[in-house]
């Protein structure tokens, strides 16, 4: 097993975890997440151990998206560099899409992946300008 720098490989996992954003689906993005897992921006911090305290850190972001009708998620995937055999970290920019099929633009984040025998998941999320 190889840290995962295939672009199909992580297009296909972000696509599930965008899919899993728009749609409020918590236990989907929880499994997207290795645990522990930690979360870093600017002004706040906080790591998770759990698969409950990755969906509680989750229940507040499903009605933004459900408020600013957000139907759909595309990580532009813009920068991939392997780290070590297993760990993978990837630049991604989200593109959102709403309920009246326009553009409306996201963030950018850094996530660093590891690869298990199930694919990536999330180890840490940093937010980026």
């Amino acid at each position: 097993m190889n840290a995962s720098t295939d672009l199909d490989t992580l297009a296909d996992f972000f696509d599930r975890y965008g899919v899993a954003l728009t749609a409020g689906d918590v236990p989907a993005i929880a499994g997207c997440y290795a645990l522990p897992g930690l979360v870093v921006a600017d002004t706040y911090s906080f790591s998770f151990t759990s698969a409950a305290a990755v969906a509680l850190s989750f229940v507040g972001a499903a009605p933004d998206y459900q408020e600013r009708e957000l139907v759909a998620a595309h990580a532009a995937i813009e920068d991939v560099q392997p780290l070590s055999a297993l760990l993978t970290m990837v630049a991604v920019e989200w593109e959102f899409l709403d309920s009246r099929g326009r553009s409306v633009p996201g963030e950018r984040y850094r996530y660093l992946l590891r690869t298990t025998e199930d694919g990536p998941v999330i180890c840490t999320v940093l937010r980026t300008a």
